[in-house]
């Protein structure tokens, strides 16, 4: 009887490549996996660039073209980085031919990929798109809106810090945190814009921790005084200026006559939120007439309405310059119950919830470029935007009434647990009355705010 040949099978090969034939939106390389069995192959995606300067052509192996002028201690890292990701697919392309089962070069990515699966290398913007995606299908646009404003600012850092087009998380670091820091310094941020950036990025890492995306040994930012080693969001002086205005600059706005259209819905805009708690610009921009209840007379007499960031009602009663205000407005805007009272948004063109957000967003960029113009006419030198009125209210309406609970309630501010328990206690009377208080005029001082 003869012998039976025994089939052994082969070793895939597994080699890193710089692949030249795609050229990434910053203008680097990508690097890939090249995977080779049976004479075919297959290109994985590592996540990880580099820009064709830092790279020399004429060496055959990536340890040795990554140029040493690539800066440390980045070189070091992209060649950590690559180095895993040759011994992952190595080590799967090894398994499958200790095993001797006829295999293909996907069936070795498909190798890799489940032990991959279990520790799952998530870069750091990819990751901050995803959240921002989940919370666009929540329509918590704003929210998205914050974290892809960090994920542009983060992108434009590690393109110029790291040469890449993105990061793991073990890489976001104490070092990473404070290069940052020092390039926002750099471009004259303020600490309040440091503060909140940072305190977003926090929370990414927090998410991607509890989601597996991270590893908790990596999360670089202090939890209490005693890490001192971490790095400390608490150390940015968040402390703002006053910005609320005297009952009696807010006088010379309502005594200034506008010369344009647009100058005169900013000062209404900000009278409006003046009179009526202090209500946000979001807010006032999506009030319909149907918000609006009338006396017999046929005048505005209250206001309903919820306010979007909390979902708590408000009633006001109009005091006469608010509702002289919907008065203006009635035969312009007044088409039916659900026409929007400002003519801020057209419910025929800004339908979906991005369509409102982006109108809203650019209308309050013009109110608030208004309003500095108009400050400047009457000799007021506090930066003028929608949200000094909001601050201007709540000033006002503590000077009269010295009841901070009231006026949270008047706000719809959710300071403590308790304010929340008893803010329906209070009678709309109450509020009404302390309202009063606005409409006491002081005599006319000269000079600027």
């Amino acid at each position: 009887m003869s012998k039976t040949t025994e089939y052994k099978e082969g070793r895939a090969t597994v080699r890193i490549v710089y692949y030249t034939s795609k050229t990434l939106a910053d203008g680097s390389h990508p690097f890939m996996v090249c995977i080779t069995k049976d004479r075919k192959r297959k290109y994985l995606a590592t996540g990880l660039s580099l820009l064709p300067k830092y790279w020399n052509a004429e060496k055959s192996n990536y340890r040795d073209a990554i140029r040493k002028s690539y800066p440390e201690p980045h070189r070091e890292d992209l060649l950590t980085d690559l180095e895993k990701e040759e011994r992952k697919y190595s080590k799967a392309a090894t398994e499958l031919a200790r095993a001797d089962e006829q295999h293909d070069a996907p069936a070795v990515a498909a190798k890799a990929m489940e032990s991959r699966k279990a520790t799952r290398r998530v870069l750091l913007l990819a990751y901050i798109e995803e959240l921002a995606q989940g919370m666009v299908l929540a329509k918590k646009l704003k929210n998205a809106s914050v974290y892809r404003d960090l994920g542009s600012q983060l992108q434009k850092f590690i393109k110029e810090e790291y040469q890449v087009a993105d990061l793991p998380f073990e890489r976001v670091n104490v070092a990473f945190c404070q290069e940052w820091e020092n390039t926002l310094r750099a471009t004259g941020a303020a600490d309040t814009t440091m503060s909140n950036r940072f305190r977003t990025l926090r929370a990414v890492f927090n998410k991607a921790i509890a989601t597996g995306a991270a590893k908790p040994e990596y999360y670089p930012f202090a939890r209490t005084v005693a890490e001192k080693h971490k790095f400390s969001i608490g150390k940015f002086d968040v402390s703002t200026a006053k910005r609320a205005l005297p009952r009696e600059a807010v006088e010379r706005i309502e005594d200034l006559e506008p010369t344009t259209d647009r100058q005169r819905l900013a000062k209404e805009v900000f009278l409006f939120s003046f009179y009526v708690g202090g209500i946000n610009f979001v807010d006032l921009a999506q009030l319909r007439w149907q918000d609006v209840s009338f006396d017999a007379n046929g005048q505005p007499e209250r206001l309903h309405y919820v306010r979007q960031k909390t979902g708590g009602k408000f009633a006001f009663r109009l005091l006469e310059p608010a509702a002289a205000i919907l008065m203006a407005y009635e035969s312009l805007t007044r088409a039916s119950a659900k026409s929007y009272v400002f003519p801020i948004l057209d419910a025929g063109r800004h339908v979906s919830p991005t369509q409102i957000d982006n109108r809203l967003h650019k209308v309050l960029g013009m109110v608030n470029k208004d309003l500095k113009l108009l400050a400047e006419q009457v000799g007021i030198s506090t930066p003028l935007t929608t949200y000094v009125a909001r601050h201007s209210f709540a000033t006002t309406l503590h000077q009269e009434i010295d009841n901070i609970g009231m006026v949270s309630q008047a706000m719809g501010h959710k300071t403590a647990a308790v304010t929340a328990t008893y803010l329906d206690s209070f009678a709309s009377a109450q509020v009404d009355l302390a309202l009063e208080g606005l409409l006491r005029k002081p005599k006319k001082t000269l000079g600027e705010v």
